[in-house]
Parts: C-alpha cells; structure tokens; sequence
C-alpha cells in the first residue's frame, strides 16, 4: 500500500493525522449514539456560539447504535470542513491561496492513473454477502437530523457516473437515504444542471439501469471537487489531480466499469433503476428546512467495498453554517471573485462574500469594490454575478471597501444611507428558484423578494428539542468548551408536517429504518417525475 509520500496527496487518513498534528481534530473514545446522539453532538459547535476557528473535526471510535448495537467503524465529521483552517490542511494550501490553488486545478487538470489491487477494494462484499450483517446496515451511517429523518442518510458521498455517449465520468456530491441492506433512496435535482441527473436521462432512454458509485471517504482534494461546479465536460478526478498536484489514483470498478479512487474508504457500487421511483425523505436540507417526502431514484447495490480499516465520513448539513457550507464558502468566493475580476476584466472589485448563516450562500452575494470604480463597472459585477451560477443571487449587493461583506449590519448601514432606491436598485425577474424549500412559487428575482412565511412550510432542520437537549448534557459531560446556544438550535414545525413523517423519524432515531424503507418499497410507482411530492401522488 502507497503512502502520502510516493502516491503524492493524501488519502483520508493521512489527513485525518494531519489535522490531529493541527490540534484541529477531537477523538471521541466513548460510546455514541449514531443515530441519535452523533449528528446533533456535532451540531454544537455549529449553533453553540463557538467561534469558526474553534470548530474541529470530531472522530468517533466508538460507535453504537439504537438497541446498543456496536458498529466496528469509526466515524469521522467536519474533517473536510468544519472550517476553513480544516479545508486548507485538506487542500495543502494556505487559506488565503486556496482561490488560486482552484484556479490552477482547473486550467491545468491532471489526469488520474489507473492501478491495481487499490486499498478500497480490500474487503468484497457482493451477492448474498450484501443480506443483512454485510450490507448497508454494517455501515456506521449517523441519522442526521434526528427527530425529522426518515433514515440514515449518505452525506459526504463522491457520486461518480459516466455519459455513455462521451465516456466523461461526472463526480457529484448526492444523498442517500439507507431503505434496505442492498437499497438507497438517491436525491438527485431534475433542475440544477447536476451530470449525474444528464447521465440518467441518457440511458432511461435507452431503457438501461444506470451504473453509479458512491464513494465515501474520497481523498480530500477529490472530496471537494463534489460540491464544485464544473463545466459538463470536465472529469472532475483530473481536476483533483490538479489539486493534489499529483494524478489520483484510480480503478476499476467490481461490478460496472466506472473507474472510482483506488484511495477511498468505502465504495457503494449500485444500478439506478430508469423506471421506478419511490417514496424518499423526510431529511433536513442545505437551505435550513426539512424535504419532504418525494418520490426519488431507486438505486439498487451491487458491491460494497473497502478498506480493512476503513473510516466512515460524514457531514453535518441542514441549517447553516455548517459543514456543507463551508465546503462551498472556502472554493465558491474566490472562485466568484475570480470570475468577476479575471474572467469578465470588471475593475474594482475587491472582494466577494457570501452570506452563509441560515441563507446557505447562494441567496445573499455582496460584491465589495473600490471607492472610486465606475459605476458601469459596479453594474457588470452585480450583473455579472448574478448569472454567473444558476441557483445563486436573489439578492446581490455592491458595498465599497470599508463595509465588511461578511457583516450584515454594516451591509444594512451601506444599504440604508448609500443607495436612493429610486435610482439605484433594480428587479430582475424571472430568475431561477434555485435551491430552497417549495413554496408553490414558479419564479423567483433578484433584489426585491418579500421572503415572509406565507404558508406552511416543513420544520427547521434541526434535531428536535429533546435530542439537541440531551446531546447538550452529553457535551457538557465530556468537557467540551461551553455553549452559547444561537436560535434556532433545534427543529420546530411550521405547519407542514404529518404524524405519520413523525412515525417515521421515531423509526430513525430508534434505529428501525429498515421498516421505513419497507414502507417506501410497497409505494413504488412508474410514471412519476422525480422529486414530485408524494402527497399529490397518493392524494392525501
């Protein structure tokens, strides 16, 4: 086996040794829930008032689950980043190069080499191996968002696909839901331009099932190339290769010829059905509210793969900050700003930031410029900025560079005393709905947008009260540093929710997923569009 030194990057744990030697990791020795105590543990130091660079990776040794079962493999979070200091030891950059470091990825790729007997493919588990004890129930897989969750959900997945007319491999970064030992409930978007989703429509065409692995445990440069939007016709894997500086290692696949990281931890190797959907969901979402069910894909595993000692990653989303925002804050800024200043030749921008507390980013971009640029060149930013990625800018703000972008009050100040709304604000319409939780809207716009509650909505996505509660006492009885709880810390309803959704988070949190997905599985249907609300299907 290769080590960091003669293979060039490194793989999971390497990293995971790099951050401890960091003092950015805390091992956790004693017994955790995962699928009630894990998710909302972690949670903590997201919504307890701890500043970003106090955050740490948390690694778990000693894993249970409901009804105290043991789980062999540890489980790791907020390893990729649970703040920026966490993603920079991952990109092997300083923080204030990592704009560049992507930058030079992407011109300058670097293809990925194929090997054999790779580490993710030391232990084989196919066939009648994948039956219960070997499948997916043997994988630590943490309920994230107790009391809300219908499942245990891949989180920090590394999806690859491939179009089977270019033979170009997509990474993409989807969730899980676990319905069975050898089932997944798949999440893919039929509306955000995902490769994985292209892929598919492709060979329902054809009438094939589509091959897909999902990677858990991916070095990390691989890791972040997930999230990232790239062009179509990029194989995200040379990117990272970039990244690394070195090509990443690569291998066949046991059961399709997809080529996966011959680094990774575990591989869930799979067929996505091209007729059959089912019921998927409830699961707290990166934009702060609860999913709701949806009929989604089927995908239907064929080999589990791993390493003997393998480490199980996951990420902590939902309600942001968050893990899954900083992944995209730390690469998404100075790529805009990039964009902006290089790509487009705007003059006098400074800065681009990215409101992330409970917005996720993509609704509030503040474009910070230098006192004197022109304003024609201020309106190509904001204009620039907005069409840049499809779901990003409902509201896009020009500030000069004495605001902080990443603090609100001053941004209010500046809008407040700095713009005559009768001449200096504008409202785009017909702009994309982007990511968020359905309204019933069809449009959205950028700038002016009354964002009030206007009808039920699902829970905030948060664990409920009693799990936040009692994750609270048992961080306070491990020594970790002290609280200041930030509203909202844990999930409350807003009108849209079922007690049969609260049936089936109960089930979750209980460990019984395996009902749920029993119940998901006797809903199938055919002829049903992908992400369509289960409700309006069954009538209710």
């Amino acid at each position: 086996m290769k080590d960091a030194k003669s293979r060039g990057y490194n793989d999971l744990q390497d990293h995971l040794a790099a951050l401890e030697a960091a003092g950015l990791l805390t091992a956790i020795d004693a017994p955790i829930d995962k699928d009630s105590e894990l998710s909302p543990l972690v949670r903590w130091q997201f919504r307890g008032g701890i500043a970003e660079m106090e955050r740490r990776a948390f690694l778990f040794t000693n894993v249970t689950g409901a009804a105290g079962r043991e789980f062999d493999i540890p489980v790791v979070t907020g390893a990729l980043a649970g703040n920026a200091a966490i993603y920079s030891v991952g990109m092997g950059v300083p923080v204030e190069n990592i704009g560049e470091c992507w930058a030079n990825a992407i011109a300058n790729p670097i293809p990925p080499v194929e090997t054999v007997n790779p580490p993710c493919q030391e232990l084989v588990f196919e066939g009648d191996d994948l039956k219960f004890g070997n499948g997916l129930d043997a994988l630590p897989v943490p309920v994230s968002t107790p009391g809300y969750d219908s499942a245990p959900y891949l989180t920090a997945t590394a999806c690859v696909t491939r179009d089977p007319d270019s033979g170009i491999q997509n990474l993409g970064t989807y969730r899980g839901g676990l319905k069975a030992p050898d089932r997944i409930g798949l999440k893919l978007f039929m509306n955000l331009g995902q490769g994985g989703t292209a892929h598919w429509e492709k060979y329902r065409v054809r009438g094939e099932a589509m091959p897909i692995a999902m990677v858990i445990g991916c070095p990390p440069p691989v890791a972040y190339c997930g999230p990232q939007k790239l062009p179509k016709d990029v194989d995200e894997l040379g990117v990272a290769g970039g990244i690394a500086g070195a090509p990443i290692r690569i291998s066949k696949a046991r059961t399709s010829d997809l080529m996966v990281p011959a680094d990774a931890e575990i591989v869930i190797e799979g067929l996505l059905d091209p007729e059959y959907f089912e019921p998927e969901g409830p699961f707290g979402e990166s934009h702060g509210y609860i999913n709701l069910e949806e009929f989604n894909f089927i995908l239907k595993v064929t080999a589990i793969t791993r390493k003997k000692n393998a480490v199980f990653t996951s990420i902590i989303s939902q309600v942001t900050p968050s893990e899954s925002s900083v992944i995209k804050r730390v690469a998404y800024e100075p790529l805009f700003l990039n964009h902006l200043r290089d790509h487009l030749g705007i003059s006098g921008v400074v800065r681009v930031g990215m409101h992330e507390p409970l917005t996720n980013l993509r609704k509030v971009v503040v474009i910070q410029v230098a006192r004197e640029t022109a304003r024609t060149e201020i309106w190509r930013a904001l204009y620039g900025a907005m069409s840049f990625q499809e779901p990003v800018g409902k509201y896009v703000i020009a500030v000069n560079d004495d605001i902080d972008p990443n603090n609100l009050d001053a941004v209010f100040w500046a809008m407040s005393y700095r713009a005559n709304l009768a001449e200096d604000c504008e409202l785009i319409k017909h702009r994309p709905l982007g990511h968020g939780p359905k309204t019933g809207a069809a449009e959205d716009a950028t700038l002016a947008i009354d964002a009030t509650l206007k009808a039920n909505m699902a829970p905030v996505a948060l664990p409920k009260r009693e799990y936040m509660e009692h994750a609270k006492a048992l961080w306070e009885q491990l020594g970790l540093p002290p609280l200041k709880p930030e509203p909202p810390w844990h999930g409350y309803e807003l009108g849209d929710w079922s007690v049969e959704w609260d049936k089936l988070a109960e089930r979750a949190a209980a460990g019984d997923w395996i009902a749920n997905g029993e119940r998901s599985n006797q809903q199938r249907r055919t002829g049903v569009v992908p992400n369509t609300d289960v409700r309006k299907v069954r009538g209710d």
